[in-house]
């Protein structure tokens, strides 16, 4: 099977329940076969990322607050223990302050802002660095989340879109320092789901209305849909493509007026 994953093993950051995209990442890399480890940001969250993990095969359940170096550090250090090597990382992590989303982005806060990039953009880079030691003498790969308002304009994503900018830009430079050591690195621009990140952006109803009345495909995505390009992505069917945004958005992307 070209998109087998036996004997691979990943970690799947951002996890949060069983709508969120990284969910459905991991859910489509354990179907072929990939060991994984799963990550939730706050204590809230371990018990229902726990109850999902029954579905997957043995997986490793650990905190990380990716604002909190240790803990980063800690993620990699059992990783180490546990699995010896790594072919993949999934970062599904991204956060902004529910104000700093509403109102006009000049309004933004220069807190609000710095945390937007932190949790949202550079933990790529510190989850990356933290990876490649293990990812040695492999073909790694790394998959982020990203969305449409990194380039467009969208009501009430501000700063968050400022954030994935950052993010896709930092997916091009990691994906130029890899590249030599035969790692690749992509970003996945989903198109809008119902998921706990995306409660906090107001109008979001009108979004998955207007997508389902005026993307090509005339719907909008699911989140397996996501999954299965994360597994695309992480395969070897994907062994030419690096440092790349693939879009999975019902094509809304390709739109004009």
């Amino acid at each position: 099977m070209p998109t087998s994953l036996i004997d691979r093993t990943g970690v799947v950051f951002g996890v949060a329940n069983k709508r969120s995209l990284a969910w459905s990442c991991a859910k489509a890399l354990d179907s072929q076969g990939m060991r994984l480890c799963l990550t939730y940001a706050t204590p809230r969250l371990e018990e229902s990322v726990r109850k999902l993990a029954e579905e997957l095969t043995n997986p490793l359940i650990l905190p990380c607050d990716v604002t909190v170096p240790e803990e980063i550090d800690a993620v990699f250090e059992k990783i180490t223990d546990e699995f010896n090597h790594l072919d993949t990382v999934v970062h599904g992590v991204a956060f902004a302050k529910r104000e700093e989303l509403a109102g006009d982005f000049y309004h933004t806060s220069k807190e609000g802002y710095m945390l937007a990039h932190e949790v949202s953009a550079y933990s790529l880079t510190a989850v990356a660095r933290r990876a490649l030691p293990l990812m040695e003498g492999r073909q790694g790969t790394i998959v982020t989340l990203t969305y449409i308002g990194s380039e467009r304009v969208v009501r009430n994503y501000n700063v968050m879109g400022i954030a994935k900018a950052a993010l896709e830009a930092s997916v091009r430079y990691l994906a130029n320092d890899v590249g030599p050591m035969g790692h690749r690195v992509n970003a996945i621009s989903a198109g809008p789901v119902r998921t706990l990140s995306a409660s906090g952006v107001g109008g979001f109803t009108k979004i998955l209305d207007h997508i389902a009345k005026n993307s090509p495909l005339r719907r909008n995505i699911t989140t397996e849909d996501v999954g299965k390009a994360c597994l695309f992505l992480c395969s070897d069917m994907s062994s030419g493509i690096t440092g790349t945004t693939m879009y999975v958005d019902s094509g809304y992307h390709i739109m004009g007026v």
